[in-house]
């Protein structure tokens, strides 16, 4: 504490004490029943959030109403009695820490489909269409919107009787409430519609009910999008003067977002954006009203978490992602462990936009028990330690090493190179990549910490393996690029070159030159925004009907709109026959032939595992042999990082 005297300095909101200024945010993760009801899953994962000092834990959410409100497959449900058993074993889970539980009662509006909601046509304020999702609602008559009220009021009474400290009202991110706030989703000519009194009708009918129904002393978080970063929607400031609004109605604290479905990467942050960049927005919030309030947004150190509390800028710090990724980040930060923190490097992939939106369970890339805690949430001593040689100190290598340690096992790591990462090193050569250098630089520190021997420009051999007689050998060698069959491709060519040598600085380019990139998947792209930051004209081809379709979703969304802006050129449905020192000769959609011409050509068409050879050696010599990471199938960080325990952990 001494390190984080604010962070660590109890809070209140209304009556109610929070030890500490840490809060998690609402974040969906599919952990619950089909049905909507609290599962044993989402219990362990929450608990062991607790258990690691949150202050005040605010739940993922809640639909009001089953399923027209309902936004992801999994979504929790309070809509009847029969759900508040689970809702108070989980807040009593939670309570056994002393860590408090608010919960987010929800309802999705436009933001969603008739996959969701079971075939039902999305409901809004206005039939105003999602950019994002593109279905059209159907407006709500004034007899429906009395009777959503109601069904806020009573989910509110469930979350009191299942002995939850408080409720937070989802008003952002553009969902139901929200909609009826923004002048871009509100188009409505009645009572509920026009100026920003109208507007704000619906949620201030919502919040005096509830009070009537629970109290006024029951603490209610009202959580909104102070600017919804798109053209005619909410603002800062009008975004300052709903705050002064929702304060006047008797809300006790502001938890203050941005953005909507239309704008989703200020929501999601991927990884390009900076620590903490959404705190100016609550910062001006909380000039304005005397209530406290929470700020949240890519906030990943306690060191900085401690500094904007300590200029008064907020009252609570949202950690959000950071503590899916390690929910020891408040018990490491007090302990004076900070540098042991496994931070969120904002992928986006194992939470999100890979996982929930596309109707599968949370799951983490840097943290590969994240949902799984019941599981795998202790790792033990195996009762008879092993000698294990792990071969490659990519992601899945170093993950396999830590786990196996940690297991009790002596681990020796072989490393060729002369240094720790694999392919984490060209990871982050793009724009905006560089936090995944906070993973790689935790695997580097993690394998110290637990006493694993690191053999670097080492190459493994069946000989030196065989000298220190291995009970288990972890093969985690990766993989190379694939070589193409297009005519002109052959590497001794000068004018062309792999997009890996691009990323790791081996080919130098100038300001103007014209490259073409043939493949449009993750590593293309990657080297295309790259070169593209630089000034150089990229263009991309692919074979495929559209780029980047191995790349998360929010992600996706955003590097089109950073190619937009750096004019990369990206040219789908073409087939790459032949490269000469003047381009490349394509056919086109039509199977019409063209030329894309370029000082360089830059393949990117994917990779092959390696590793086989020295695994049938060693199979031969009858050493168990387990194949991990690129080496087994090729894949993203996630699979590199969850292959690599698994390893480890049945030893």
């Amino acid at each position: 504490m001494a390190g984080f005297p604010n962070l660590f300095s109890e809070g209140k909101i209304g009556n109610l004490t929070i030890p500490n200024r840490i809060v998690m945010p609402p974040m969906a993760t599919n952990l619950a029943n089909e049905d909507g009801s609290v599962s044993s899953r989402l219990i362990d994962y929450y608990a062991e959030r607790a258990k690691c000092g949150t202050g005040l834990i605010i739940l993922e959410n809640v639909q009001v109403d089953y399923p027209q409100g309902k936004n992801i497959c999994c979504q929790l449900r309070l809509d009847d009695d029969k759900y508040m058993t689970g809702f108070f074993e989980l807040a009593e889970a939670v309570h056994n820490w002393g860590t408090r539980i608010f919960m987010q009662i929800h309802h999705a509006g436009r933001q969603t489909t008739p996959d969701i909601t079971e075939g039902h046509q999305p409901v809004a304020p206005s039939p105003v269409p999602c950019g994002f999702l593109g279905v059209q609602p159907r407006e709500l008559t004034v007899c429906e919107i009395e009777e959503i009220i109601q069904k806020f009021v009573r989910t509110a009474v469930r979350a009191k009787g299942a002995m939850f400290d408080g409720i937070e009202l989802h008003g952002a991110h553009g969902y139901l409430i929200g909609q009826f706030m923004s002048p871009l989703t509100n188009r409505r000519i009645d009572q509920y519609g026009g100026s920003l009194e109208r507007r704000m009708r619906f949620p201030l009918e919502i919040i005096s009910s509830i009070k009537e129904a629970v109290g006024t002393d029951y603490p209610i978080c009202f959580r909104f999008s102070a600017d919804e970063f798109v053209e005619g929607g909410i603002t800062l400031e009008e975004g300052k003067k709903i705050a002064k609004m929702l304060e006047e109605a008797g809300v006790h604290v502001l938890h203050v977002s941005a953005g909507i479905y239309e704008s989703m990467p200020t929501i999601l942050e991927p990884s390009r954006f900076e620590q903490g960049w959404r705190v100016y927005l609550a910062e001006e919030v909380k000039k304005v009203v005397k209530i406290p309030v929470i700020t949240v947004g890519v906030i990943r150190e306690p060191e900085f978490a401690e500094q904007i509390l300590a200029d008064g800028r907020v009252d609570f710090v949202a950690i959000g992602r950071g503590l899916i990724a390690d929910p020891e980040w408040p018990r490491k930060a007090q302990e004076g462990r900070s540098n042991e923190i496994r931070k969120c490097i904002s992928c986006n992939i194992g939470c999100i936009g890979a996982r929930v939106f596309q109707n599968l369970r949370l799951r983490c890339t840097v943290n590969p028990v994240a949902g799984r805690e019941g599981t795998f949430g202790v790792i033990t001593k195996s009762p008879a330690a092993k000698k294990v040689v792990v071969v490659g100190a990519g992601p899945a290598g170093m993950q396999a090493a830590i786990v196996a340690a940690k297991r009790g096992h002596h681990v020796t790591l072989f490393e060729k190179a002369e240094r720790l990462g694999g392919q984490l090193e060209l990871a982050t050569a793009a724009p905006g990549k560089d936090k995944i250098g906070w993973f790689h630089r935790w695997l580097e520190d993690e394998l110290s910490r637990v006493g694993v021997e690191v053999r670097l420009g080492t190459c493994a051999t069946v000989e030196n393996i065989m000298e220190l007689s291995p009970d288990c050998v972890i093969l985690a060698t990766g993989s190379l690029p694939a070589q193409p069959t297009i005519r002109g491709a052959e590497p001794e060519k000068g004018f062309v070159v792999q997009a890996w040598d691009v990323l790791a600085g081996k080919t130098t380019f100038a300001p103007g030159d014209e490259v073409v990139i043939v493949g449009g998947g993750l590593v293309g792209c990657d080297a295309a925004h790259y070169l593209a930051d630089k000034g150089v004209k990229v263009t991309i081809l692919e074979m495929l009907p559209d780029i980047a379709q191995d790349m998360e979703p929010i992600s996706r969304f955003d590097l089109m709109q950073q190619f937009g802006r750096l004019g990369v050129t990206m040219r789908t449905n073409v087939i790459a026959t032949e490269i000469t020192a003047e381009g490349v000769s394509i056919i086109t959609e039509d199977r019409k032939p063209d030329f894309v011409r370029a000082k360089k050509v830059i393949l990117a068409i994917g990779q092959s595992p390696t590793g086989k050879e020295l695994g049938d050696a060693l199979k031969q010599r009858g050493v168990s042999v387990k194949v991990i990471g690129d080496a087994c199938e090729v894949g993203k960080i996630i699979d590199a990082v969850a292959t690599g325990f698994q390893a480890g952990w049945q030893l």
